[in-house]
């Protein structure tokens, strides 16, 4: 035991208390450095108490015991805290970092969009997972529950685009009224539902090289149509249906492009 709190109150934030003697506890970033209170970070734990390391595991320790700025020795503990804003209160729980998937090639760490959902106001829980699509690709969908005030889905995207890059930021937002747990009180992440399709508003296209286009975006995904405003990774497109598409166009109307160009 590393940290202290009062008892809980159901429906109140998970606080996790203090630091107990001669233990510390340090929010920090992904570069080890401090983040304001109230700013959702890793918690890493300094003190005697903290171990040397796992016994015959030598790349876990060298992952899990850490030097922060200064040279203390921490233990990074995978979980994500907001720091305490004044002495009265303690430490808050947000969720785990140690969930990754990897996503058009980028393996990434699904603790830190849970991470910047959860530091807007009005969020009181935010989960991501990675849900396949129909063709087998990844995509990230996350899942948000809110205070009495929660903001909306695109006040979520658009603070996730400001703050995460690209291919971090979730094809879809999924606002829950309730959070599914377990008989134990953990989140129950197979009872959470199955996002709605990603659809835009349809507008045909136009032009002969627009319905080429088209035919072959949608021949590529194993959909009905596509429409102008349609996001090909959206659809369920990967990098390898991307190059095939580059080699239909090629071919077919006598085009080269890239495959980012299928966006």
């Amino acid at each position: 035991m590393s940290t202290i709190s009062d008892p809980l109150v159901p429906g109140e934030q998970v606080t996790i208390g203090a630091p107990i003697r001669n233990s510390a506890g340090h929010v920090l970033d992904s570069r080890l450095h401090p983040v304001p209170a109230g700013v959702t970070g890793e918690l890493y734990l300094s003190g005697p108490g903290v171990a040397r390391g796992y016994h015959g595991r030598a790349g876990l320790t060298a992952s899990r015991f850490v030097a922060a700025p200064g040279g203390t020795r921490t233990y990074r503990t995978g979980d994500l805290v907001r720091g305490p804003r004044d002495a009265r209160s303690g430490i808050v729980y947000v969720g785990r970092n140690d969930f990754q998937v990897k996503v058009r090639g980028f393996r990434i760490e699904l603790g830190e969009i849970d991470a910047v959902l959860s530091s807007l106001p009005g969020v009181d829980f935010a989960v991501t997972m990675g849900r396949s699509t129909p063709t087998g690709e990844t995509r990230l969908v996350s899942y948000v529950h809110g205070t009495d005030t929660p903001p909306g889905v695109r006040e979520l995207t658009e603070h996730a685009e400001a703050l995460l890059p690209a291919y971090m930021v979730p094809s879809v937002i999924v606002l829950l009224d309730r959070l599914p747990l377990t008989p134990s009180g953990k989140l129950d992440r197979s009872a959470l539902p199955d996002p709605d399709p990603v659809v835009a508003e349809f507008r045909a296209p136009q032009s002969a090289t627009e319905v080429a286009v088209a035919e072959v975006f949608a021949d590529a995904l194993g959909v009905e149509q596509v429409g102008l405003d349609d996001d090909f990774f959206d659809l369920g497109g990967n990098s390898l249906l991307a190059t095939r598409v580059v080699g239909l166009l090629r071919s077919g109307l006598g085009v080269t492009v890239t495959a980012a160009a299928c966006r």
